[in-house]
């Protein structure tokens, strides 16, 4: 059954906003994300802060997995890409954050172009195995560079050239802005969301054009795409590279939120998390992608609350006690509904849309 009205034009096909419910939402969502700051404290706003650079980095495997099908193990290299960008150029040159962002994403969608060439002749488990490969090289070539995996290095970030009298310190510290005063987490906050927004909306732009559903027909079924007028290489290697440059973009975000990095939080299991999410969320969709990694970080303090409470699960590390609630979650909706929130949503929406009539 479908889950919306049907359309008679393209035009009607390509609106981002369907219909009058589709802009009731938008409006409520950003009433909501625009409160939600102030009505917090720093814990929770430091977890929103977590989840909005999640949520970029899920879209950017979703392009590359969901929309193409392309399996990576290896996004976390491109993430460590993001963030040495930002500290190098941080702190040798006093370059500003806002040129250091793409910056951060081309170098990483330069990787990510030469990995691409890999997936003309690979698949499946071999493709994988090959981005895995590629995240340790990175792994291995940035603690060569720096002195070790667990060598701290700065992110000083600066709003200008030079070394400027306003950088990221006095951009943390509370500063009144007119009747109303911000703190720094809330400062950060408006920032990471200007950036999720549009990276969510050049996603969603990305799916409906003609390059995303070729990366989708390529995804279903690439031999029949290439009979439709699809080219299946330049397609594969496109994705990696969009996704690389979208997970660029989320690493340079976590080097300004964390100041301090370090190689070993890169690692196989940060990209396993992020397949985690977009499969809780749903793979295919924006929305998946999102959903995915807000209710990740949203989910995280009630697994720390109830790990204790089970009987086997108990005699685990906080840490593992996390990993495996939601390994059983993951499994759960993997089994239950394959689709993730997404399918959910999905499910609603046919519901109201046939209500009160059930078919």
């Amino acid at each position: 059954m479908p889950t919306r009205k049907l359309v008679t034009r393209y035009q009607d096909d390509f609106r981002l906003l369907p219909d009058r419910w589709h802009k009731v939402g938008l409006a409520l969502g950003l009433v909501l994300v625009l409160c939600y700051p102030f009505h917090v404290g720093e814990e929770w706003l430091n977890i929103a802060n977590l989840a909005l650079v999640a949520v970029v980095g899920s879209i950017a495997l979703m392009v590359l997995t969901g929309f193409c099908g392309q399996i990576s193990l290896g996004h976390a290299a491109f993430f460590a890409i993001g963030a040495y960008v930002m500290s190098l150029g941080g702190t040798r040159w006093q370059v500003p954050f806002w040129l250091l962002m793409p910056v951060a994403g081309l170098l990483a969608a330069a990787v990510g172009l030469g990995i691409g060439v890999f997936a003309l002749r690979l698949k499946g488990l071999y493709l994988a195995i090959v981005t895995i490969g590629l995240l340790y090289l990175v792994d291995h070539v940035l603690a060569w560079y720096v002195g070790g995996d667990n060598v701290g290095n700065d992110v000083p970030v600066y709003m200008w050239f030079g070394q400027s009298d306003y950088s990221m310190e006095e951009f943390r510290l509370s500063m009144d802005y007119g009747p109303l005063t911000l703190r720094g987490g809330q400062k950060i906050y408006f920032l990471f969301l200007v950036i999720a927004v549009v990276v969510s909306w050049m996603a969603r732009n990305l799916a409906r054009s003609s390059t995303g559903r070729a990366m989708m027909a390529v995804r279903d079924h690439d031999l029949a795409a290439a009979s439709l007028g699809v080219n299946p290489a330049r397609t594969k290697i496109l994705s990696f590279g969009i996704s690389a440059f979208i997970g660029g973009i989320a690493g340079a975000m976590y080097g300004i939120l964390y100041e301090t990095i370090s190689v070993s939080p890169f690692n196989l299991d940060l990209s396993i998390r992020y397949i985690a999410m977009i499969v809780l969320g749903g793979v295919g969709s924006v929305f998946g992608a999102v959903a995915g990694a807000l209710a990740f970080f949203v989910l995280a303090p009630a697994a720390q609350k109830l790990g204790p409470l089970l009987p086997l699960v108990s005699r685990l590390t906080t840490a593992q006690q996390e990993t495996v609630l939601f390994s059983l979650l993951v499994l759960s909706f993997l089994i239950i509904e394959p689709r993730g929130l997404h399918g959910i949503w999905l499910r609603i929406k046919r519901y109201f849309a046939a209500w009160p009539f059930r078919y």
